[in-house]
């Protein structure tokens, strides 16, 4: 089988980026693990979020901008296309704050980061009665938050859905099951498999997550990246009780409670244990109270991917020209930019966002 890309990944970035790329009139192979993978796009928040995104690196923050800007068209051509509401909310997330040292500390951040952007940072500051009128259900502890405007969440189940069943109707193949084996580069890429699948491409996108810790070095690539255990639960389907999404908790568009989520550096393991659920279910029921009288219906743990700065690598490889890997923790936020942005800097076009400084050579 021969293609114009071989896509190594099948989550969410690998399946953006392959539709992005079917929509330009290439062929395209997509390469996916079998159910004992690690799948971020299976356990993630469903977040669309600018805000706290670049703090150190304002270019971070833009190209998380510019993909939550094309998210409304995005989730409008996957729905009709394939008939599936993205239940994307795009009014605005907030961040919750306990103590006012710690959210001044935050605007001040803000700020510095906003002057940077030329002022393209739309948030604004709710004090405990203003956040209260937005978010009755909002608890005593919580002195306020920050609303900021570009936020906001999906389905990102949906969303996962929709583009593999587009992938497949634009004419891409997608094959599942396959563990990859080989990477050789002659005038084509030849991508072998453990159960003898072979497949022939002029260029190939490493985005498999995790899996690139162990394929990346044989492509050329460093690929410092690391797994980060994220716990979450889920509540029963409720009326509407929260109106905005927080990174303490979401209501998703069927009406469940998500909370979440857990930072853990456990290397492998995505477990979910009582010391997790605990804690999360304790900030949830501080930062909003009502929850404490809600009955939980699952949880489950998954890995993050994640580099040294917490950035995205868009790297192409020296040793393998044509190989490109591709990876980040927020690829929900991101798929709408690997979608619509990211096959122009694949394909060398003049108008291709600039990547520099998302390189692997900031690690050297």
């Amino acid at each position: 089988m021969e293609s114009d890309y071989a896509i190594i990944g099948g989550g969410v970035v690998g399946l953006s980026i392959a539709w992005g790329l079917l929509k330009r009139g290439r062929s395209v192979t997509v390469l996916d693990g079998d159910d004992g993978s690690f799948r971020a796009s299976r356990g993630n928040f469903g977040l669309v979020w600018v805000q706290s995104k670049g703090m150190n690196q304002p270019r971070y923050a833009r190209w998380s901008q510019e993909s939550a800007a094309a998210w409304a068209d995005h989730a409008a051509e996957l729905g009709d296309a394939t008939g599936h509401d993205m239940g994307l909310r795009q009014d605005g997330g907030l961040t919750l704050f306990f103590s006012e040292d710690e959210m001044e500390k935050t605007v001040s951040d803000y700020e510095t980061l906003k002057a940077k952007l030329d002022g393209n940072y739309p948030y604004e500051i709710l004090g405990g009665n203003a956040l209260r009128r937005e978010e009755p259900h909002i608890g005593p502890s919580v002195i306020g938050a920050i609303l900021h405007h570009q936020d906001g969440h999906t389905n990102p189940l949906r969303l996962l859905q929709s583009l593999a069943q587009d992938v497949r109707r634009l004419g891409g193949t997608v094959l599942t099951g396959k563990q990859i084996t080989g990477v050789e580069k002659t005038d084509l890429f030849r991508l072998t498999c453990a159960d003898g699948t072979e497949i022939r491409a002029a260029k190939t996108v490493l985005s498999a997550g995790l899996g690139a810790i162990d394929l990346g070095p044989k492509m050329g690539f460093k690929a410092p990246i690391r797994p980060q255990r994220g716990q979450v639960l889920i509540t029963e389907k409720m009326p509407k009780i929260i109106n905005r999404p927080s990174l303490i908790a979401r209501q998703v568009d069927e009406g469940g409670i998500q909370i979440g989520a857990t930072n853990e550096e456990v290397d492998f393991n995505d477990d979910v244990t009582q010391d997790g659920i605990a804690h999360l279910a304790a900030d949830a029921v501080n930062a909003y109270p009502i929850l404490g009288k809600v009955n939980l219906i699952r949880s489950w743990g998954a890995l993050r991917i994640l580099s040294p700065d917490g950035l995205p690598i868009y790297q192409e490889s020296a040793a393998m020209p044509g190989a490109f890997l591709v990876t980040c923790h927020s690829g929900v936020t991101l798929s709408a930019a690997h979608a619509r942005f990211l096959p122009d800097w694949l394909e060398g076009n003049a108008n291709a966002p600039d990547l520099e400084v998302f390189s692997e050579a900031r690690f050297s």
